[in-house]
This record gives structure tokens, sequence and C-alpha cells, in this order.
């Protein structure tokens, strides 16, 4: 089997955050083997009462990154995770993001992301009938993994 090598860099690229907003990856590289799970885990601070957490997949630069899922932060139960194989068991600190039985196509840049929020309303993310994936947050800070596979 393929060992799945997991290299991290932290950005913080959006403007308007308060300084007290930040997430970042706790390891500087996770190693794991095709077949088998990996996690990938970010710290988070924040100074909201209600902050939302994303990862993203990023495959290249000619596709838009997939959604993967949707947590509220602070160890809130609320999320959406339409892949079985994606799982995250949120703390206060840290959103961590499981994957399951790994494969080829896991090779992507992978996003965490933090999204400070005010009112911690679902409704302003999205009504009943429209998922997360369509949400793009405006003010927010990210890290990236990068995969990639090794003989």
């Amino acid at each position: 089997m393929d060992n799945v090598s997991l290299m991290d860099s932290f950005s913080l690229l959006f403007p308007g955050l308060i300084a007290e907003d930040t997430i970042s990856p706790e390891q500087d590289e996770v190693s794991g083997t095709e077949g088998e799970s990996v996690t990938l885990r970010c710290n988070y601070q924040t100074s909201s009462d209600y902050a939302d957490l994303y990862w993203y997949k990023h495959h290249s630069d000619l596709q838009a990154p997939q959604f993967i899922l949707w947590k509220r932060g602070k160890g809130g139960s609320i999320q959406y995770i339409p892949d079985n194989r994606y799982g995250s068991q949120t703390t206060k600190p840290s959103v961590p993001l499981k994957i399951q039985k790994l494969q080829l196509s896991d090779s992507a840049v992978y996003y965490c992301v933090l999204r400070p929020t005010v009112t911690g309303n679902m409704e302003e993310h999205y009504s009943s009938d429209v998922c997360p994936t369509l949400i793009t947050p405006k003010t927010c800070c990210f890290t990236s993994f990068c995969f990639h596979l090794t003989s």
C-alpha cells in the first residue's frame, strides 16, 4: 500500500478579522496508509460565541474547492457532513477532520476554515432547502493541508 503524507501551511488571508480569531494546524506532518484512516487537526480561537467551522477539499486550480463539512464551533453539535467517509468531533479549541478508507482521490489540498458569526443564526447561512456548499465565507481565516502519495 502507498503511504499518504500530509504537509500543512498556515495562511491568514482575509482582512477584517479580530486579533482573537485564528486557526492553525496542530502538526507539521501527518502520515497514513491507503485504505486506513487519518485525522487532520486544526486548533482555533475566536472571540465569537457562535463560530462556524468548515473543511474544503481542493484538487486543482481548474476547479473550485469541494465542500466536505460544516460544524458549529465551541463544541456545538449542529453539523452537516454529506459523505460518511468524513467525520469530526469538534471541541472548543479543535476541529479535526477524520478521513476513513484513504484512497488516491484523497490527494488534494484541504482547507480548514473559521468563520466567526455575530448572531449564531443558522438562517443567515442557509434556508432549509439550501445546503452550506453554497457558502463563501467573506471574513475568515484558514489553513491548508496538502496530500500526496509516496511509494
